[in-house]
């Protein structure tokens, strides 16, 4: 399947070695300022509607990962490397069974993920160190490739009708599976954390929880997240009707 949100491939110093090797070796690097990182950062958000009828979320917890926390500079292009990095931080804190301890492997970092993808042939090897964007599809690889994770890609015809009728897809996944969901197109190319699926009574639409990974700056309290928008409650009739959407679902309960 190829890459279905690409970008012009250019070098770039990542201030840091490479991380080359075993898939779960050389984590040192980054298992320290997740810590700092804002951790729910949708609990107390207020209901999109006065009169929902179906709401489904994710259990457990996920951190809010976006361009720049790690001090990497991405912007226009890593989105879907954070989004990728909140999936992660959910299975390491929150996938039951949980592993043993400190075994739990911290989510990988841009290097590490854009490495894997090279390992594990799907890119050549002038993507390690590029710009180059990762999609859905690439995302499922890498969550399989470090957490043993399969997951589900919905591909959705485009926005609108087509988009509203995947919504019970989303329930379903939040109740059975509970884990973030990531989302991405092509008119619509950016990436999206999907937390959780709202629904309104009598076909009048339903609302996606999104956390959205293009903030760049200083560390946020969740007020200044909520209030700012970049966790918020999106209606699913305003996103792009005439793009496709692609949704990886990481499915848990198989484990």
């Amino acid at each position: 399947m190829a890459n279905l949100e690409e970008n012009v491939s250019e070098g770039i110093d990542w201030g840091e070695k490479a991380v080359v090797g075993e898939k779960h070796k050389g984590t040192e690097h980054n298992a320290d300022w997740t810590g700092t990182l804002l951790k729910n950062a949708h609990i107390g958000l207020p209901s999109p509607a006065h009169d929902v009828v179906k709401c489904s979320l994710i259990s457990g917890e996920c951190l809010y990962f976006h361009y720049g926390c790690d001090g990497q500079d991405d912007r226009g292009w890593g989105c879907g490397y954070r989004t990728l990095q909140t999936m992660a931080s959910w299975l390491c804190q929150s996938w039951a069974p949980p592993p043993p301890k400190g075994k739990c492997r911290p989510p990988p970092s841009l290097p590490e993920i854009q490495h894997a993808l090279v390992a594990m042939g799907d890119k050549l090897a002038l993507f390690a160190g590029s710009r180059e964007w990762i999609g859905t599809f690439e995302a499922a690889l890498v969550l399989d490739y470090y957490y043993d994770v399969p997951c589900k890609v919905v591909h959705v015809r485009g926005g609108g009708v087509e988009l509203e009728r995947a919504a019970e897809e989303l329930h379903q996944h939040f109740q059975i599976q509970g884990s973030p969901v990531m989302m991405g197109g092509d008119r619509d190319n950016s990436s999206k954390g999907i937390l959780g699926v709202c629904t309104r009574p009598g076909g009048q639409g339903s609302y996606l929880l999104v956390m959205d990974p293009h903030y760049y700056g200083p560390r946020l309290e969740m007020t200044s997240v909520q209030g700012l928008g970049w966790v918020s409650w999106k209606k699913v009739g305003s996103l792009d009707h005439s793009s496709f959407y692609n949704l990886c679902l990481p499915q848990t309960s198989r484990k």
